[in-house]
């Protein structure tokens, strides 16, 4: 029985394990991060909590010159405005000292929104689950066991119908070259195949952070959207820049999976203005 549930992402008491650790790290990729821990101290000082790594890279399927450095990093207070572009710059700067990687991202949260019952099953979850520690005290300790169940799907991705009208105006602002259109099927491909796993994450009961392994899970419930789903993964890794395809997702794919998401789960609960 505890094999079966390790092999879908599972603890022996059927809580969600949580993936990535620091000795997972690739030999090419332990500069960059030796980089990020040594940084994150300089730009925020007594002020920052702690720091986090998640992705390909903790994962330890990181390829080089091709996958991005995600960093957490967790304040004591609220980010300001000017702690958001010191993030931008240190992003640039890693991107820019490291050949090995492929651009980055650092998201910037407060210390009690980790914690706040609000975020308890996205933000919170998130942290406990998908992120590796690198600095700081470990804010996992204080949150729960999390299971793959109707409420984790909700509140992760349950807001599909609000976010698909920004998404239908970056499309159509977007200019017509791969540069523009690239990042944009990527990103869509990556947000449809995750919400799209969480659907069905109850019934199969485990999680993954592979894209494949999540289209796949997915098709085996809605085998008539399997084969756009299985596309959309591949997408999600290997993307095109493909007007028809950003077409597709927010036409077609993204408004039926928000209806069923909502018709199965339920909406995600209200965020602040901003939040």
């Amino acid at each position: 029985m505890a094999e079966t549930l390790l092999s879908r992402g599972l603890d022996a008491q059927g809580h969600i394990a949580r993936e990535g650790s620091l000795a997972r790290v690739g030999h090419d990729f332990r500069p960059v991060v030796a980089a990020a821990r040594n940084r994150i101290p300089d730009l925020f000082g007594s002020r920052m909590h702690s720091a986090y790594l998640y992705g390909s890279i903790p994962r330890g399927t990181a390829r080089v010159g091709r996958s991005d450095l995600d960093l957490l990093v967790v304040l004591r207070a609220e980010p300001t405005d000017a702690d958001r572009a010191a993030c931008r710059t240190l992003d640039e700067a890693l991107d820019e000292d490291f050949p090995q990687i492929d651009g980055g991202g650092t998201l910037l949260v407060g210390h009690a929104r980790v914690l706040s019952d609000l975020e308890r099953h996205d933000l919170g979850w998130f942290l406990a689950c998908l992120c590796t520690p690198l600095l700081g005290e470990d804010l996992a300790g204080q949150l729960p066991r999390y299971r793959p169940d109707s409420l984790l799907a909700r509140e992760t991705n349950g807001d599909l119908a609000l976010l698909l009208p920004r998404w239908r105006e970056r499309v159509t602002s977007a200019g017509d070259s791969e540069e523009a259109l690239r990042p944009l099927v990527r990103f869509m491909s990556r947000r449809l195949v995750r919400t799209a796993f969480t659907l069905v994450m109850p019934r199969w009961n485990g999680w993954t952070s592979d894209l494949h392994g999540m289209a796949e899970a997915f098709g085996a419930y809605y085998p008539r959207r399997a084969e756009q789903l299985r596309a959309a993964a591949v997408l999600g890794y290997e993307p095109r820049g493909d007007r028809a395809v950003l077409s597709s997702y927010v036409d077609d794919l993204g408004p039926w999976l928000a209806e069923e998401y909502a018709r199965v789960h339920g909406v995600k609960a209200p965020r602040p203005e901003g939040a």
